[in-house]
């Protein structure tokens, strides 16, 4: 009996301990008995048991492999049955890269494929993952819930990126929505519809109608995107609504081994001019898997510009796409036209890599080159591209960049540039990329020849231009010749792109060789240093100086905020005698004291124009010439520039003082003050006033003159002394004393005048005295004008008249009453004398010292235009 006894207690503790046995080492045993129904080369593994908790089964986690390669990973997943099974998990993460770790000949039990046993087979249960993460693609992460009955299938995701609701009862799929955000910056493509699927699991639908709207760059509108098909045949359409030409129609079929599109065309009218074109693509074997399916096909694109029409081939394949190594060849061929442009492409290339990280390299022969006209004036001759070696990924472009051009310009010029480097993986602010450059070409207008040469490389945020030398062999253009002006860096310009921190930095140089002038005035070799610092190109601070010789510093500084240039220039107090080279020696002027200071702000934008205001200051000033002098100079010079027009005296008028003119006779206190526009008009006049000269004993004034002139202008003469006129011109046939007033009526723009109905008198007695030689031989050889001539030997003037007119070529008219006593011999006898002259003053002027620059004077600028502009930037009509 003890023996049965011991018997029945064994077998209870058997049937006791052995479940819990199973239990607590089922980590090590179900992988092994998982794997006879899982695929060859994958198996599963667990790190802890399970364990049960209030009535539900724990499992901490579960790993699926594939070789070394983490298909899936389960974590705290929770297993229950309180009606219907339900399952939640934590975390489950899909690694998609690991399903070519599967064996293409793996093997599993054999499944059903109709899709009604597949259906049979699913227990009424609940399926909730809180976290399911898809490497590589992390943007699809989200949570799922699925409902499971052998009737119906319920599916719910949710994430970020992608929001799926939809619903399986028999063959009929409902989508009820299915929104994901492709691409960053586009709006979510939302799509719904019904699809009919197949009985068997390995076919495709049988029919089906989906649609959507989508937003697609450059297009304002929403367009359509419908996708029907019946059997094996459907249309894939992306269209405008309303518009009659669809943007993309691909008609397709499917057979056995064949997926093919023909016939496809696509528009596109958004790239500045319409593009078009069509699509063929053919898949083999696509029931084999990306991994086996052999792709081919071809698109074209139709260009039209005004150098006529362009076409374009792509040809694919045949090839693979392949999840971690494609092998897809592509090559574009032919030509595209836009404007005046012609592109031509000879781009053989490769596809490979994984197809969520494809490569493109150019294979050898690959050339994009390019040739027409930019704009009106610059004709490209030809621009060329090599990009044999070039690759293409997501991590950028990699391999030597190079580019070739050669163009020219009507009027400028004709010039090469060449652009060499090497990107590593280069993207705009990651990776790196370093370039050199070089060039020449012709600068027509100014009879030069220019070069450039540089380097500098983008790496990261950070674009750094670390040389830079330009300059032309001369500049010429009329009178004036620069010589060898050249730009360099003297720090490397500097641009950091971060959001963060962005700078921008550098500084430059600018020297120039001696500047001449074709009448003899000469600029000492000139240097201008200045410095850019700010965040970036289109918002930065810059300062300089310039300097000529001993002429400067002339200080600038301002800034550039992407559409508007400002600064401001000071030229401290400086000496006048630094200008000397400036003066032709054959003018034989010297600058002998003085002092010059100045100060503009301006301003420079498109539509615009170039502005500026400011003053300038000459202080006791002082010039000798051969002839005379000029001394005690003081000039203030206000002004504003605008729409090429000067506006003169903006807080007071332009002032002129000169203490003292040292010439044949001397003049001093000149004063005089200008005030208005230039070029002037009705609405915008010149004045000048305050025009006062002291002069032969007396005054000189004009009160003003405006421009442009409807009045006269008024010169005045005030006491002027005929004796201190006679001495300074230095005639030696007469001599005379006392004073002499008069008005002299000035037209600067009258068809016909420059003096009309001047008068001159004088306001207490004249003595008139002959040289007694030149009265000798007049009445010697004629004794009739002898007579005359007796009675001026010696003439007291009581009254004279002298009526006055000067027409514009110089022909000076007097009409003189003179009445006075002569005295001749001791007798004195009562004269009244009429007397008419007529002589070109112009030519009288020759024979005086100052008479060709006086004549030049005038003949310029006794009829000035008056200018009117209509518009900013178009040529000007005078009228006279």
């Amino acid at each position: 009996m003890k023996g049965k006894y011991k018997a029945i207690i064994a077998l209870v503790l058997i049937l006791i301990l052995l479940p819990l046995t199973l239990l607590m080492t089922i980590a090590h045993w179900l992988p092994t008995l998982a794997g006879i129904w899982l695929p060859q080369g994958t198996r599963i593994a667990m790190e802890a048991s399970p364990r049960f908790a209030r009535g539900a089964i724990l499992v901490p986690d579960l790993r699926y492999l594939a070789g070394d390669c983490e298909l899936a990973t389960l974590k705290d997943a929770t297993l229950s049955h309180p009606k219907r099974w339900r399952i939640h998990l934590n975390t489950l993460n899909l690694n998609v890269d690991c399903l070519s770790k599967i064996p293409s000949d793996a093997s599993a039990p054999a499944a059903p494929r109709s899709l009604q046993e597949w259906q049979s087979l699913l227990p009424e249960s609940l399926l909730t993952i809180d976290r399911v993460n898809v490497t590589p693609f992390q943007q699809f992460s989200g949570a799922l819930r699925l409902a499971l009955t052998p009737q119906q299938q319920s599916l719910h995701y949710d994430g970020p990126s992608i929001n799926v609701d939809a619903q399986l009862n028999g063959q009929i799929l409902e989508l009820k929505k299915l929104k994901i955000q492709a691409l960053a910056g586009m709006e979510p493509l939302e799509l719904a519809g019904t699809v009919t699927l197949p009985l068997m699991t390995d076919g495709v639908p049988e029919q089906g109608h989906l649609s959507t709207k989508l937003r697609i760059p450059q297009e304002p509108e929403l367009v359509d995107l419908v996708l029907d098909w019946s059997e094996e045949e459907g249309t894939f359409i992306v269209s405008k609504p309303g518009s009659a030409e669809a943007l993309l129609s691909l008609p397709w079929a499917i057979s056995e081994n064949i997926f093919e599109v023909n016939g496809g065309q696509w528009f596109w009218p958004h790239a500045g001019f319409p593009l078009r074109g069509g699509v063929a693509l053919r898949v083999d074997d696509w029931k084999k898997g990306l991994e086996n399916a052999v792709i081919s096909g071809r698109m074209n694109v139709i260009t039209q510009g005004s150098a006529g029409k362009g076409n374009a081939v792509l040809n694919i394949g045949p090839g693979k796409l392949s999840l971690e190594n494609s092998a897809l060849p592509v090559q574009l061929t032919g030509e595209a036209k836009q404007n005046g442009m012609v592109f031509y492409a000879m781009l053989p290339g490769e596809i490979s890599g994984a197809i969520a990280d494809p490569k493109l390299l150019f294979r050898p022969g690959a050339l994009l080159r390019s040739r027409g006209r930019v704009i009106d004036s610059i004709d490209v001759d030809e621009i060329r591209w090599p990009l044999a070696g070039v690759s293409v990924s997501q991590q950028g472009v990699d391999g030597r960049l190079q580019a070739i051009v050669r163009a020219h310009e009507n009027e400028m010029g004709s010039f090469v540039l060449h652009l060499d480097g090497r990107a590593d993986n280069f993207l705009p602010d990651v990776g790196l990329w370093r370039w050199k450059y070089w060039g020449n070409g012709e600068f027509n207008p100014m009879q030069a020849k220019w070069d450039v040469r540089g380097q500098g490389e983008w790496r990261d945020s950070v674009i750094e231009l670390s040389s830079l030398s330009t300059g032309f062999d001369k500049l010429q253009y009329g009178s004036m010749l620069v010589t060898q002006p050249r730009l360099k860096l003297e720090k490397p310009l500097h641009w950091q792109r971060a959001v963060n921190a962005p700078s921008f930095d550098g500084t430059f140089t600018l020297n120039a060789g001696e500047t001449t002038f074709s009448g003899g005035s000469t600029l000492p070799p000139s240097i201008l240093t200045f410095s850019v610092n700010g965040e970036d190109p289109t918002s930065f601070q810059y300062k300089g100086d310039l300097h000529a010789g001993a002429i400067g510093p002339v200080r600038v500084n301002g800034r550039w905020d992407g559409e508007r240039l400002r600064g401001n220039a000071w030229w401290p107090q400086q000496d006048l005698t630094v200008f000397q080279p400036l003066i032709p020696a054959d003018w034989k002027m010297t600058l002998k004291e003085g002092t010059l200071y100045s100060q503009i702000a301006f301003s420079a934008a498109a539509g615009q124009g170039f502005e500026a205001g400011g003053h300038g200051v000459v202080k006791n000033g002082s010039v000798w010439m051969p002839d005379n002098q000029i001394n005690g100079v003081d000039f203030v010079l206000p002004f504003r520039f605008s729409h090429s027009t000067w506006q003169l005296g903006t807080d007071g008028p332009v002032t002129l003082r000169i203490a003292e003119v040292k010439n044949q006779f001397s003049s001093t206190n000149i004063t005089a003050d200008l005030e208005g526009w230039y070029p002037w008009s009705e609405a915008q006049p010149l004045m000048l006033s305050n025009v006062n000269v002291d002069i032969l004993g007396g005054k000189l004034r004009v009160q003003q003159l405006r421009l442009p002139q409807h009045d006269a202008a008024l010169l005045r003469l005030e006491n002027i002394s005929s004796s201190e006129l006679v001495t300074a011109v230095n005639p030696k046939q007469f001599t005379m004393s006392g004073r002499v007033n008069g008005a002299l009526p000035l037209w600067l723009n009258h068809p016909q005048w420059i003096i009309k109905d001047g008068w001159l008198t004088n306001p207490g007695p004249l003595t008139l005295r002959l040289d007694k030689d030149m009265a000798d031989a007049i009445v010697e050889n004629n004794i009739a004008a002898g007579v005359a001539v007796n009675w001026l030997r010696y003439m007291e003037i009581s009254h004279s008249w002298t009526h006055i007119n000067l027409d514009n070529l110089g022909v000076l008219t007097l009409q003189a009453n003179v009445q006075g006593i002569s005295q001749v011999e001791g007798k004195r006898n009562a004269v009244r004398l009429n007397y008419n002259h007529q002589e070109n003053l112009f030519t009288l002027w020759r024979s005086l010292r100052f008479g060709d620059n006086l004549q030049t004077w005038l003949e310029q600028h006794t009829e000035l235009p008056d200018v009117r502009c209509q518009t900013r930037d178009i040529a000007c009509e005078e009228t006279q």
